[in-house]
């Protein structure tokens, strides 16, 4: 008898032999149904995902079993990928000569990528979901195979890109899925049958390179998503639509805020009301700064590649850089802030009393990215890092990362961002220092998130070349998650760099160092924030806080003399007295998306009042404009987003 330890069950004795379904059909018939896939957890701490239909043979005898069902986190992604498999066979029907590369599961969805002669056009999506939806309702099977390579070789002899991904895989076995008369390689885990799908859709058509290198030929992608229920779906789709309104580009446009030019691609111009903006976020940044005690630092945005060699960032990050000559020596645009931070902290000696050593830096930062992930604010070729190194003693660091997590919650939560997560990422493959530096490091952020009993995630693998990290993942109106903060705990740096401090004993210790964002990007901040409020931004933010309005001509005098009061007070405000009707006007500050809209006319100027029209709803009528200030300077001193 063969015994399989299944979380939330017990343990199941069965024959060998055996699949997970037929096992637990035996223990549960209407549970059985409703699993995903597998979770398998290893002594090692190893986890893994399997299909339902693997042989429990394949376990060992400590190994624990956890069912994914529909509402689990990663029951979703499965779908998506078994999703891209059905649209992929579709696809092969509706043309045959078709030769498909690869097709995973992405965040909201999946993807497919493939090439052929025929250039698909966004009405062919309809006949192509219509051969889905027959591979559906079929209810063809997912069936694994485990072969060798030569054979995987053989199979997909006439397909160079599958080729490239077998010759690649180093084991003796790959395996392949079957799907009807579709075959793909692939590792999976899938779901069972296809009739597990309960809503798709597909999205959109692109262009992508052959495993995103611009020297690769380009390959036709088409996106999707798949929900296990219609509604899901639906949902989904409205928060599409509601996304494509809300877009930081449109209406960064409308609002003049930035822009965009083929003489710069990827680099972004802030134009005068997004550099109000800009600033506003800015001078909040540094009160908040300020009072949590960090100190404003200014480094190169080039220096020499020698540096960059000792931080290891010519190791491990030198494809994203840019290069220059100076006087026939190697230099680099900064990619990334803490190698400057670090020379600061080298010039001069230091001493544990000065410690926690905080160094705050907006710094501007450059880095490669390839020209088909461009998006606006969201993915740019330069921006500004609201960085900060934290210099402190082993003892202080539990201490400071609490502190920071703390600067993070309250920063988020006056942006209007209540709702967040947090995500530890641990060692990745590729990293620097010693196993024992990584274990010390990966303890104190887990012990500061358990001491404050916050849920979080663990990602393996995916934390930063010189330490492990905290990632905070910020939720938006549209439901919508975006990781800005992070907390990276560096040990080896410092080693590296051979940073000191004079310590109690009078002898020389090596400092921890802290690096931490709190928005991330500056730029891509400003573009979470416009979507997030489609425009719409709290007074406190919005660049032009109240728009003056007289209704004529003759009224010009008094309501240039409210302007000019609001001005003088130090509010953004602008005055329209252009010969337009009322009507028109308004229209236009809402297309603006301006807070309030003063109006004036006769009664206003005999009675010395205003009449105030909010954007988002009521009017204020016959308020001095002594009271409107008062009004006003609340809702901006409290940060609402409420007015």
């Amino acid at each position: 008898m063969f015994e399989v330890n299944i979380k939330d069950i017990g343990k199941l004795k069965s024959e060998e032999n055996v699949t997970f379904y037929e096992l637990i059909k035996a223990h549960d018939k209407k549970l059985a149904k409703s699993i995903v896939a597998l979770q398998i957890q290893r002594p090692e701490d190893v986890c893994s995902n399997i299909d339902i239909d693997s042989k429990i043979d394949s376990l060992n005898s400590k190994d624990v079993v956890s069912l994914l069902l529909k509402d689990d986190e990663g029951s979703l992604n499965i779908l998506n990928h078994s999703t891209s498999h059905i649209m992929a066979s579709a696809i092969k029907r509706l043309y045959p000569d078709a030769k498909f590369a690869i097709g995973p599961s992405i965040s909201n969805g999946f993807y497919y990528d493939f090439d052929m002669e025929y250039s698909l056009k966004p009405e062919d999506l309809a006949e192509i979901e219509k051969q889905m939806k027959n591979i559906i309702s079929s209810n063809e099977k997912f069936e694994k195979e485990d072969i060798l390579k030569k054979e995987a070789l053989k199979l997909f002899k006439d397909n160079p890109y599958k080729a490239e991904l077998i010759k690649d895989i180093k084991s003796e076995n790959v395996s392949i899925y079957q799907t009807g008369d579709f075959t793909d390689l692939c590792s999976g885990p899938h779901i069972s049958h296809t009739s597990k799908v309960g809503a798709f859709k597909l999205l959109s058509i692109a262009g992508a390179y052959w495993r995103g290198d611009e020297r690769n030929k380009m390959l036709q992608r088409v996106y999707g998503t798949a929900f296990f229920e219609k509604e899901s779906l639906k949902a989904y789709i409205d928060r599409i639509e509601k996304a494509k309104k809300s877009d930081h580009r449109k209406i960064g446009k409308d609002l003049d805020l930035f822009s965009f030019h083929d003489e710069a691609p990827g680099f972004p111009f802030f134009h005068p009301k997004g550099m109000v903006l800009r600033n506003t976020i800015i001078d909040y940044w540094r009160q908040e700064h300020i009072k949590a005690g960090y100190e404003e630092i200014q480094t190169p945005v080039i220096l020499s590649n020698h540096l960059w060699k000792t931080s290891g960032h010519w190791d491990h990050y030198k494809d994203n850089m840019y290069f220059v000559k100076i006087d026939d020596n190697d230099f680099a645009v900064k990619p990334m802030n803490c190698p400057g931070a670090i020379l600061i902290y080298k010039s001069n000696h230091h001493s544990y009393r000065e410690f926690p050593l905080k160094y705050a830096e907006l710094g501007l930062v450059h880095r490669h990215e390839k020209s088909g992930v461009l998006h606006g604010l969201f993915r740019v070729r330069n921006f500004t890092q609201d960085d900060a190194h934290i210099f402190c003693t082993e003892d202080q660091l539990g201490d400071e990362i609490l502190k920071v997590m703390d600067l993070i919650d309250r920063v988020y939560k006056d942006f209007g961002f209540k709702d967040y997560h947090l995500e530890l990422s641990t060692r990745p493959i590729e990293r620097i220092g010693s196993e024992e530096i990584w274990d010390k490091a990966e303890k104190e952020l887990k012990s500061a998130m358990d001491s404050r009993g916050v849920d979080y995630k663990i990602n393996e693998g995916d934390g930063a070349f010189y330490g492990p990290k905290i990632d905070f993942h910020i939720k938006d109106c549209l439901d919508r998650t975006w990781q800005c903060a992070t907390i990276q705990l560096d040990f080896a740096m410092p080693q590296k760099f051979d940073i000191n401090y004079w310590g109690e004993d009078n002898n020389k210790h090596r400092p921890v160092m802290l690096h931490r964002v709190v928005f991330g990007s500056l730029e891509r901040f400003i573009g979470i924030l416009i979507e997030n409020y489609s425009g719409n931004l709290p007074p406190w933010l919005a660049p032009v806080q109240t728009l003056v309005m007289p209704i004529s001509d003759k009224f010009r005098e008094y309501g240039f003399s409210v302007f000019k009061s609001l001005r003088k007070g130090g509010y953004r405000v602008e005055f329209d007295d252009r010969v337009e009707s009322l009507s028109k006007k308004i229209r236009q500050a809402e297309l603006r998306k301006i807070p309030y809209m003063i109006i004036v006319g006769q009664k206003e100027a005999q009675e010395a009042t205003i009449t105030v029209r909010k954007k988002n709803g009521g009017d204020i009528k016959d308020i001095g404009l002594s009271d409107f200030k008062k009004i006003l300077r609340d809702v901006i001193e409290k940060r609402s987003s409420e007015y």
